[in-house]
């Protein structure tokens, strides 16, 4: 498993894949699925970029609903984190829980579980844990170990290389029913079916009915507070020319063709404000420093949006719209989205999927 970051092998990476396979397989661990969420997370490319050139390739919508699908999850989770707090819970408080830490069996890949385990390694090495087995893990957190999900959440996206801030917290939300009208659990029947394993025996080697457990398993039972901190590189001192304008980047706006025809200053911001916030591993940094080599006569600023214009004359600054932009000024780009008229509060996806469905037929029926 490997994560390019040049942009020829990015679009390589798009035009490798097959919408329809990826349908039929993509809850199995060894399924067909595309790797390209750290792409979309980090604003390299684009919902909108990727289902236009599955269009372009011939690809009909009714045939590759399920792959839209998932782009359009991707969407609505960001349409939700414009005009929702994501840190509280979305829709109902989260029942049954006993504590706010994480169990330390899952921290240490030691749950038992050994699909689950497989995973954590995974993720731990690579940056990145497949669908399914996120939502495993996440059952395992909350409802199976009966942590709040706020902090098991902030762990999964310490080590993430697509950590999506909306994608992320909003499934943890809908895995522990805090988003959603039920708590997901699965069985390890359920398990050994998707991640390829025989195994039985463990506590969830058990039928639906028994679960979520009224106790914590003895294996979840221990718990522990985790510190997750950014180490952010040394600030480099930057050039910059005032009469020129000005394209602020970030962790979530890495587009090497944002404004590429346009002469000027091109700067990667790195908020410690941000990151105190949102923490990410070593991996994940080296991994958005090497994506924005993509960009041309990219600087690094390490230092808040404020401090980089109180220190530095600047023109007209431009930059992508993101909620977590805090105290960004100038020219607002919006992002680019499948649809950029379905705008705000849908209480569910299903509530979105049903008007851009509509909507993107229609331009199917009229193209």
């Amino acid at each position: 498993m490997n994560f390019p970051t040049k942009y020829a092998e990015i679009l390589d990476r798009i035009a490798q894949i097959d919408p329809i396979k990826y349908g039929e397989t993509r809850n199995y661990l060894a399924g067909a699925v595309t790797y390209l969420s750290p792409y979309i997370s980090r604003g390299v490319i684009s919902t909108k970029m990727v289902l236009e050139a599955m269009l372009a390739k011939g690809y009909h919508l009714e045939d590759m609903e399920s792959f839209v699908k998932e782009l359009a999850w991707r969407d609505y989770f960001q349409r939700l984190g414009q005009v929702r707090n994501l840190a509280l819970d979305l829709k109902f408080t989260q029942a049954d829980v006993e504590h706010r830490e994480i169990p330390s069996a899952v921290v240490n890949a030691q749950t038992g579980i050994q699909g689950i385990d497989h995973a954590i390694e995974t993720l731990y090495k690579h940056g990145y844990m497949h669908n399914h087995m996120r939502m495993y893990t996440a059952a395992v957190a909350t409802n199976i170990g009966k942590s709040h999900w706020l902090l098991p959440s902030k762990w999964m996206y310490y080590h993430l290389l697509d950590g999506d801030w909306a994608s992320n917290r909003c499934s943890w939300q809908w895995v522990c029913g805090a988003n959603s009208n039920k708590k997901y659990v699965a069985n390890q029947e359920n398990i050994n079916r998707f991640a390829g394993t025989q195994q039985n025996g463990t506590f969830l080697d058990t039928p639906y009915e028994s679960l979520p457990p009224k106790k914590i398993p003895k294996a979840l039972m221990e718990t522990c507070e985790i510190q997750l901190e950014t180490l952010l590189p040394t600030a480099e001192k930057i050039q910059v020319n005032g009469s020129l304008p000005t394209f602020v980047y970030n962790p979530y706006n890495l587009d090497p063709t944002w404004h590429r025809e346009e002469v000027g200053n091109r700067i990667l911001l790195l908020d410690p404000v941000f990151f105190k916030e949102h923490p990410v591993s070593p991996n994940v940094l080296q991994f958005i420093l090497e994506l924005g080599k993509n960009i041309e006569n990219l600087q690094l600023f390490v230092g808040s949006f404020k401090e980089l214009t109180e220190t530095h004359s600047l023109g007209e600054i431009f930059f992508k719209e993101h909620p977590l932009n805090e105290g960004y000024a100038g020219t607002e780009d919006p992002r680019d989205w499948i649809s950029e008229e379905i705008t705000g509060y849908f209480p569910s996806f299903f509530a979105y999927w049903k008007v851009l469905n509509k909507e993107l037929l229609q331009k199917q029926l009229h193209a």
